[in-house]
């Protein structure tokens, strides 16, 4: 019997490389990262996690990264929509400008949108000089009596939570738009055709046959969107002033390093812990979703 021709070398070998590989790049340093954090102990860590500035910023990042993934889905589902249906002059072009934010480094893209919507921004200026004004959910504690929602107005963007909103949605919009393209361009029109000859109107033909195909994809990267906004920080640090009501984790972890010449760093590691066990729990939380959706269109 001959030998099936491989490109790779044997599975033993080409195993032995990836897990290697993985385990340099990924599963040592998060081992690192837990065993500096049981040094604290569980009332040190709960203590740490818990207290007023740490659970202000978890929670004001969580708030923003699923205001940005949900914008992200739908912004990216009409872009994939357009790149892969139709066929328009430039579209190279844009297909392209899509990947910049891979490209770009977080601190550019945090420049770039504080010179945008700074107050003397082009953008930020001429909301200004209209008396652009928005209001933001602020979280305020059964505590300190009332509702755990209260409602903040601002007028501005930059330096404001919608500022962090934004720099979230420029670097999650490709994952959006490349886990949904692919799946866009696959989709077979004859389904759709039959239905409008059937009388279907679009909405219902986007509703009941292309969404449900679309699901498992807008799922996915809704998910990835979610999880680079949790750990953003280059491009919303400039943005976001580092202030108090825009304080996001990643800003807690570098200053509970910065605290003095030594760095607090088992505190700092709790934080980072707290954010990567809220982002695997998401990312299986949507996982399972997602393959409960496929097991539902699954034939048979």
């Amino acid at each position: 019997m001959s030998r099936r021709a491989r490109v790779l070398p044997g599975f033993s070998l080409s195993l032995g490389v990836a897990v290697l590989t993985l385990s340099l790049v990924v599963l040592l340093p998060l081992s690192a990262l837990f065993f500096r954090t049981a040094e604290l102990g569980w009332a040190r860590f709960t203590q740490v996690v818990t207290s007023g500035w740490v659970a202000a910023a978890v929670r004001f990042t969580l708030g923003a990264s699923l205001a940005a993934a949900t914008l992200d889905v739908f912004i990216g589902l009409l872009i994939a929509w357009v790149l892969g249906r139709y066929t328009f002059p430039f579209a190279r072009v844009l297909d392209a400008v899509i990947d910049l934010p891979f490209a770009l480094p977080t601190a550019v893209t945090g420049i770039a949108l504080s010179t945008l919507y700074a107050d003397n921004g082009w953008i930020g200026g001429a909301l200004a000089d209209l008396g652009f004004r928005y209001p933001w959910p602020a979280w305020r504690g059964f505590d300190h009596g009332g509702w755990p929602i209260a409602w903040t107005v601002y007028d501005r963007i930059a330096l404001a939570p919608l500022g962090v909103v934004l720099a979230m949605c420029f670097v999650g919009l490709p994952f959006v738009v490349r886990t949904l393209q692919p799946v866009i361009e696959d989709l077979s029109r004859d389904v759709e055709e039959s239905a409008a000859t059937l009388g279907a109107g679009r909405f219902r033909i986007f509703r009941s046959i292309v969404l449900p195909e679309l699901a498992p994809a807008l799922l996915t990267g809704f998910a990835l969107a979610l999880a680079r906004g949790l750990g953003e920080y280059g491009s919303v640090i400039f943005i976001s002033g580092n202030l108090p009501a825009t304080e996001i984790a990643s800003q807690v972890i570098v200053k509970m390093i910065e605290v003095n010449e030594t760095g607090n760093y088992a505190d700092a590691t709790a934080v980072a812990v707290l954010l990567l066990g809220a982002s695997f729990a998401l990312l299986l939380v949507i996982n399972l979703i997602q393959r409960a959706a496929v097991r539902r269109g699954a034939p048979g």
